[in-house]
């Protein structure tokens, strides 16, 4: 597997600097243990409570992108405390990574509090899917009766203003869909594949497949 190594410390004072070296260190002899990959070393000086790190931004990017599906880290810690922490756990998840921690030598051992927690998010975040979902379907059932013409959208008949209708694969959207990727991420794995499309666009596609799906 691809690996990327993230090392973390919380200030910028002088002592930092040795913590940010042993953590590189102990994460490539993590990797070398288990045949992993290194692509990528990120390092950073930042609060663990703070979601908005450059680093993590970086990190979801390459993940989400496909250029790695493992992250090293020393402990739990060093990605996020509190809610941070929660937070990355689940979106990692959801992108399919596998974490590995100096401290377990090898993969995470998450605690039974943060996996009963992961477990209520990702059901409270299925509902509210289920229930986004439902009210789109409703409203494009209600289009219909008003004499809305989808079928019409599926083609390059109805060109507006010279701009042509953007091909891409609709089963790898349903597929990706399948897997919990948000519409933005779905978008970032096309754009990888070579098709250059907006997240709106694929939100828009799948929303007609639905729509056309329900009236078979």
């Amino acid at each position: 597997m691809n690996a990327i190594i993230y090392c973390r410390v919380s200030t910028d004072k002088q002592t930092q600097e040795t913590s940010i070296e042993r953590q590189r260190q102990e994460l490539t002899s993590l990797a070398y243990r288990n045949n992993l990959t290194i692509v990528k070393s990120i390092e950073e000086k930042a609060s663990g409570y703070e979601i908005e790190r450059e680093g993590i931004f970086e990190m979801l990017d390459s993940f989400s992108s496909g250029q790695a599906d493992c992250l090293l880290i020393q402990d739990e810690t060093r990605l996020g405390r509190g809610n941070t922490k929660i937070a990355l756990f689940h979106q990692l998840h959801k992108l399919g990574t596998t974490i590995y921690t100096h401290i377990h030598d090898g993969e995470l051992e998450i605690s039974e509090s943060d996996s009963m927690v992961l477990q209520i998010v990702g059901i409270v975040e299925e509902y509210q899917r289920k229930i986004h979902n439902a009210k789109i379907k409703r409203g494009m059932q209600k289009a219909i009766r008003d004499g809305y013409k989808p079928i019409k959208n599926l083609s390059n008949n109805n060109k507006s203003s010279g701009r042509e209708r953007k091909t891409f694969p609709i089963d790898e959207i349903i597929r990706l869909r399948s897997k919990n990727l948000t519409f933005e991420e779905i978008s970032k794995t096309l754009k990888g594949l070579g098709y250059d499309i907006s997240k709106a666009t694929v939100h828009r596609r799948f929303q007609e497949y639905q729509m056309l799906d329900s009236n078979k």
